[in-house]
C-alpha cells in the first residue's frame, strides 16, 4: 500500500484527530502525530497503515528532525489545539503565550518546514480551526484570537501557494463531543451535554469531503454547526 498519499494529522491521539484518522485510513497511509506513546499506539493498532509520529510541537529542534525524511506529502491536517476559557482579567501573559505557541507558531512552524514535501505532491493543509474562529465571545479572548490568527494564515497560505498547486482549508467545527470540550465546560461551569454537540466523526467527514474532493475542487472554508436536539 506505499503508492497510497500520506496524511499526517497532529493531535492524533484523541476526539477530532483520531476521528480523521479514521476516516482517511480507507485511502490514506496515515503519520499519527502527537506525545502520548500508548494512546497513538492504541490508535495505529486500528488502522491498515499508520504508524505514531512523536514529537513535541513547540520544540523547534525536535520538530526540524522529525520533519528531515519527510520528502514528499500528500495531506497535512493540523488537529492539535489547547483552549482555557474565562475573563480577559484572568489571563496572565504566559497563558497568553501558551495558547499562540500551540495554536498558531507550531502549526505555522510544522507548515513551513513541510512546504517543500506539500508542493512535491500538490497536496493539501487542513487547518481545524473553530467557530472561535469566526465570532469572538465573552470569555473566550485568547483562544479566539488565536484561531482568529490561525484564520489568517491559512488565508495567507492559500493565496501564496495557489501557483503550487495546494489546496488549504480551514474547518470551522462548532461545540464537538471531545475531551477539549469537557475542559470548556468545566471552565465554563456548566454541563456536559454531549447530545447537543457535534461527534467528532462528523468533523472528521467534513475533512475527508474536503481531502477527496475532485481535482478541480477547493474547498476552502468549511462551517458545521450542530442540529437542534428534538
Amino acid at each position: 500500500m506505499t503508492d497510497r498519499p500520506l496524511a499526517l494529522i497532529t493531535g492524533a491521539s484523541r476526539g477530532i484527530g483520531a476521528a480523521i484518522a479514521h476516516a482517511l485510513a480507507p485511502t490514506h497511509r496515515l503519520l499519527l502525530g502527537g506525545r502520548d506513546v500508548a494512546a497513538l499506539d492504541a490508535v495505529a493498532a486500528g488502522l491498515p497503515d499508520a504508524r505514531p509520529w512523536l514529537v513535541e510541537l513547540t520544540d523547534g529542534a525536535a520538530l526540524a528532525a522529525a520533519t528531515a525524511d519527510l520528502t514528499r506529502l500528500d495531506v497535512l491536517v493540523h488537529s492539535a489545539g489547547v483552549v482555557r476559557v474565562g475573563p480577559l482579567s484572568g489571563f496572565t501573559a504566559d497563558q497568553w503565550r501558551w495558547m499562540y505557541e500551540v495554536n498558531v507558531v507550531a502549526v505555522a512552524e510544522l507548515t513551513r518546514l513541510l512546504l517543500p514535501a506539500l508542493r512535491a505532491a500538490r497536496g493539501q493543509v487542513v487547518l481545524i480551526n473553530s467557530g472561535a474562529g469566526q465570532n469572538a465571545n465573552p470569555s473566550w479572548g485568547p483562544y479566539a484570537a488565536s484561531k482568529f490568527a490561525l484564520r489568517a494564515f491559512a488565508d495567507v497560505l492559500r493565496a501564496e501557494e495557489e501557483g503550487a498547486g495546494l489546496r488549504v482549508t480551514s474547518v470551522y467545527p462548532g461545540r464537538t463531543d471531545t475531551d477539549m470540550q469537557r475542559v470548556v465546560r468545566a471552565d465554563e461551569g456548566g454541563e456536559y451535554e454531549p447530545e447537543r454537540y457535534l461527534t467528532a466523526d462528523s468533523v472528521a467527514a467534513a475533512v475527508r469531503a474536503s481531502v477527496l474532493a475532485t481535482p478541480d475542487a477547493h474547498l476552502t472554508d468549511v462551517t458545521i454547526r450542530s442540529r437542534p436536539v428534538r
